[in-house]
């Protein structure tokens, strides 16, 4: 049941990706992230179903999937999309540390220094759009920089969920919106730690805001 489901969600998602008209800005947002390449691309959580189709051909990529069984589908569709998971999550605080979490950032720093983009969620879990520390501290010991993403359909059904998921529709004029990087150093201490996921999390506003009013703008 779980291997049909994923199936299923990761063709609907390829339809809408084909059937969809989207931009992207800025639109050499390729040749950016070439130069810093391996990056770490971030997101809010339920915003997150048609980031697969960021990945071009010659990109290798792993993304965080929660260890619970609805991340069982969501990993099955992912790689069903050309992206490998990484099983694990964090907990309710701004760490990372949780479920499998050490073990899953262990495997995300050896992800980016194999050459691989990771993806992830920055959300704390179950509170929406407030950035974990996670992903920073990955940044500051990977010495990758954070990429912030997101992507919109002017086409969607919402669901009055805890992360605001959104489920795009096919056929729908469609934008992805990228901010300039955050590099975070290894010697980052408590208070620059703090001010760049402050940072992140105002860049994911930030460019969230953006995407959906270049697909509602009409």
């Amino acid at each position: 049941m779980q291997v049909a489901i994923g199936v299923t969600a990761a063709e609907y998602l390829r339809l809408v990706w084909k059937t969809g008209r989207f931009v992207t800005e800025p639109p050499d947002i390729y040749e950016r992230v070439a130069r810093d390449y391996p990056v770490i691309l971030a997101m809010w959580h339920g915003q997150h179903f048609l980031a697969p189709f960021l990945k071009r051909r010659e990109h290798r990529a792993k993304v965080l999937v929660s260890k619970h069984r609805d991340g069982e589908v969501n990993a099955i569709a992912a790689q069903r999309l050309g992206v490998e998971a990484i099983r694990g999550s964090g907990h309710q605080g701004t760490d990372f540390i949780g479920k499998g979490g050490v073990g899953a950032f262990k495997e995300m720093v050896s992800a980016l220094q194999e050459g691989c983009i990771v993806a992830l969620s920055a959300d704390v879990p179950m509170v929406s759009r407030v950035a974990g520390l996670g992903i920073i501290k990955l940044a500051s010991a990977s010495g990758r920089p954070i990429y912030p993403v997101a992507l919109a359909t002017h086409r969607r059904i919402e669901f009055d969920t805890w992360d605001r998921t959104s489920i795009s529709l096919p056929f729908s004029r469609g934008a992805g919106v990228v901010a300039e990087p955050i590099w975070v150093p290894p010697e980052a201490d408590a208070e620059a730690l703090e001010n760049a996921r402050s940072t992140l999390q105002a860049s994911l506003d930030r460019v969230t805001t953006r995407a959906y009013h270049l697909v509602d703008r009409d």
